[in-house]
């Protein structure tokens, strides 16, 4: 297998498994805090696709998603493209409003097409460039891809665990 098929095989389980946590969840359900201060599950599918789209957006050099169209209005908030969810307080958690499940299915669809289509391009050298001297040592493409992967994994995780929570709850 190369390396371009092992992240497409590894990227592309994720959009079966935000709409499999989203899908028939009420806007109500979406922004359910199981305990004061806790992520949602509306909140933790933003974040990851934020993160995805920011992340790929920049490697690229192009725009995020986030910014084009009608998205951030479809979550109640702005098209600030700084704003993945890093850091956020619980009050900044709460201002995440999905209008539906759709909306975070779209939104996630959307960005994980683009990065399935740069990701079939890849060839193994691609994986040696650099894309953040901003830490020592500095991130790589390879990382940069492995880290967004990490990330949006334990997300989708853990929205999967709290829809689990919601429906025995």
């Amino acid at each position: 297998m190369n390396v371009s098929d092992l992240l497409t095989e590894t990227y592309d389980r994720l959009p079966d498994l935000v709409r499999a946590a989203v899908e028939g969840l009420s806007p109500e359900q979406l922004r359910h805090e199981t305990a004061p201060g806790h992520n949602s599950i509306g909140w933790l599918v933003w974040h990851l696709t934020r993160v995805q789209d920011h992340h790929v957006a920049d490697v690229l050099d192009a725009q995020q998603i986030w910014v084009s169209g009608d998205w951030a209005d479809r979550f109640g908030l702005t098209a600030d493209p700084d704003n993945t969810g890093y850091g956020h307080s619980p009050a900044q958690v709460a201002t995440v409003r999905p209008e539906s499940a759709q909306a975070l299915i779209d939104y996630y669809g959307a960005v994980a097409s683009r990065t399935g289509k740069f990701l079939a391009g890849l060839r193994p050298a691609d994986l040696d460039r650099v894309v953040d001297e901003g830490w020592d040592p500095p991130v790589t493409l390879g990382v940069r891809l492995v880290s967004v992967a990490e990330d949006d994994l334990q997300h989708v995780g853990q929205a999967a665990y709290v829809r689990g929570l919601l429906e025995t709850g």
